[in-house]
């Protein structure tokens, strides 16, 4: 078998950040000559809410801005973003209650507009010309 499942239900979407199958992918590695005492491993991240490695560091930054009490359910959490950032913090924040404001240009994917927009978050379009240093001018 390649991964195992959690052997245990999880109380929440957010307990299932981080907690994704490790991969043994040793036998594939021998398959290609690599020695047989060598075990090579994959964390399969995709598996992430969000599909996502960024949910991780999304949520370790809320929780961190709420245990400074920087980040209050009074307070909106805004973010320039182009993709997978983005939707982490409009998916945490929707679990989480909090109004989640996101800059992007304009020209990112439909389907990244519409997931984030899906979770709540509402989607500020910036000049496509001007890439994530735009999106990042918006927000300061």
């Amino acid at each position: 078998m390649v991964w195992q499942p959690v052997g245990q239900a999880r109380n929440g979407i957010l307990d299932q950040i981080g907690n994704t199958p490790l991969l043994d992918l040793s036998d594939f590695a021998h398959a290609a000559g690599v020695a047989r005492d060598v075990h090579l491993l994959a964390k399969a991240e995709w598996f992430n809410p969000g599909g996502s490695v960024k949910a991780r560091a999304a949520l370790r930054m809320v929780e961190e801005a709420e245990r400074r009490g920087a980040l209050t359910p009074d307070k909106v959490l805004i973010d320039s973003s182009s993709g997978n950032t983005g939707i982490a913090f409009a998916l945490i924040g929707a679990a989480k209650g909090y109004a989640v404001h996101l800059v992007m240009p304009a020209n990112v994917s439909a389907e990244r507009k519409a997931l984030v927009k899906a979770y709540g978050a509402t989607l500020i379009e910036s000049d496509p010309l001007e890439g994530s240093d735009g999106a990042i001018r918006v927000v300061r």
